[in-house]
């Protein structure tokens, strides 16, 4: 006898168990997360099988947890072939009977934080909700404190009073030789702001910040890694817009040649962003501002496009989704540097650089030699010190070319 659940699956026999009676809702809710037909399939008979094993070890709906669905991958290997994606089907099942409240959350046992970790968690804390920096910049600065509190207090006590110059000192010396020269900067900013916020706890009376050693920077010593525009037309040229995830990975392009937006601009990028009767795009920039951008006709139809035949049907008002399922936003800016990886390499262009901060420069170079000034990029480009555009006039070679010496005796 046949039984089909949620009027898709055909299961050979009827299923039974605890978890039976919500085959129905689990097989709906990976449909909504868009996976394809034949992994749902997968999945829903695993969980019949999961279920019928509940009920022959006589464990009922709500003694059912994480450690049973071990014990069943475990029995299960041993009278069928392990399957790929098994374990990581039996705890989708569970969490989604956590989500419907027919089983208990997991009791989580609550680890008593070091004191390093309670001083680094308070620094945090201080910085999100005092200072109100953005997200990106306390993940970057954290690391360095729990660094610089490890060496100096190892797994004691942590008494910031205790601390001396010496001790910055000694820390910025061993550790900035293995770091790169702007992660060596990064680490010296966070110091300075770590120990300026002992100061604000009034546990540090001296000017310790003052002590940080100044790591040597000798600006704009580099030229931009620029993509051309020739090989940005190619690499536009090469996406598949016949598919859902080809209109996607093209609109994202876009947004980064066209409009020089960063990495993590384009992945937290909201549909409320848009403004289309007004033809203009809101961004949040890094230092948390926003700012307004003329969103063209060319970029305009390209998200469009994505949104009407490409967008999975999501309740998340970001743009951009995943293409893969979970159909879920992107929890970072890493998404949005896979496209590019992947992209360039499917092309076979060999650009400066795999990343996608390249397009930025490369837009930068292109307003250059079409006459821009270094204000007007800046402005596109959301710089608000106008010593950050300064760099792309090296890149501006016949304005270069009339300051020059000439060579005496003539050029051989």
């Amino acid at each position: 006898m046949n039984y089909a659940v949620n009027n898709q699956i055909i299961l050979s026999l009827v299923p039974q168990g605890p978890i039976a009676a919500y085959l129905d809702s689990f097989s709906r809710s990976l449909v909504a997360q868009g996976y394809r037909p034949h992994y749902i399939h997968q999945q829903v008979w695993l969980a019949a099988c999961f279920s019928q094993w509940l009920e022959q070890t006589s464990v009922r709906l709500r003694g059912i947890s994480s450690a049973h669905a071990e014990l069943y991958l475990r029995y299960r290997y041993r009278h069928r072939r392990p399957r790929r994606g098994d374990a990581a089907g039996l705890r989708s099942l569970i969490d989604f009977l956590r989500l419907q409240g027919a089983i208990p959350a997991q009791k989580v046992a609550v680890r008593r934080l070091t004191p390093v970790e309670r001083c680094a968690k308070a620094y945090e804390e201080y910085l999100r909700d005092a200072r109100a920096l953005a997200k990106m910049t306390i993940i970057n600065y954290l690391p360095f404190i729990h660094d610089f509190l490890r060496d100096c207090f190892g797994s004691g006590e942590v008494k910031l009073s205790r601390l001396a110059a010496g001790d910055v000192v000694r820390f910025v010396q061993r550790q900035a030789p293995r770091l790169h020269m702007k992660r060596a900067k990064l680490m010296t900013s966070a110091l300075r702001s770590f120990l300026n916020y002992g100061r604000y706890r009034g546990d540090v009376t001296l000017d310790l910040a003052a002590a940080v050693p100044v790591v040597p920077n000798w600006s704009m010593t580099s030229i931009p890694r620029a993509i051309a525009a020739d090989q940005t037309r190619e690499l536009l040229a090469s996406i598949d817009r016949r598919t859902a995830s080809g209109r996607r990975d093209y609109a994202i392009l876009l947004l980064l040649a066209r409009l020089g937006l960063r990495s993590g601009e384009v992945a937290f990028l909201n549909l409320d962003d848009i403004d289309w009767d007004a033809g203009r795009l809101s961004v949040c920039g890094k230092s948390g501002q926003r700012s307004d951008l003329p969103l063209s006709p060319e970029v305009g139809k390209a998200i469009a496009a994505y949104l009407r035949r490409g967008r999975p049907q999501s309740t998340s008002r970001r743009v951009f989704l995943r293409a893969k399922a979970p159909n879920r936003e992107f929890q970072s800016a890493c998404g949005v540097g896979s496209i590019v990886r992947h992209s360039l390499e499917r092309a076979g262009i060999q650009a400066p650089t795999k990343g996608a901060h390249q397009f930025r420069h490369g837009l930068a170079c292109e307003m250059l030699r079409r006459g821009a000034s270094l204000s007007e990029i800046g402005q596109l480009l959301g710089h608000h010190d106008p010593q950050t555009t300064r760099i792309y006039a090296k890149v501006d070679l016949n304005a270069l070319r009339t300051l020059a010496v000439p060579w005496p005796r003539g050029v051989r």
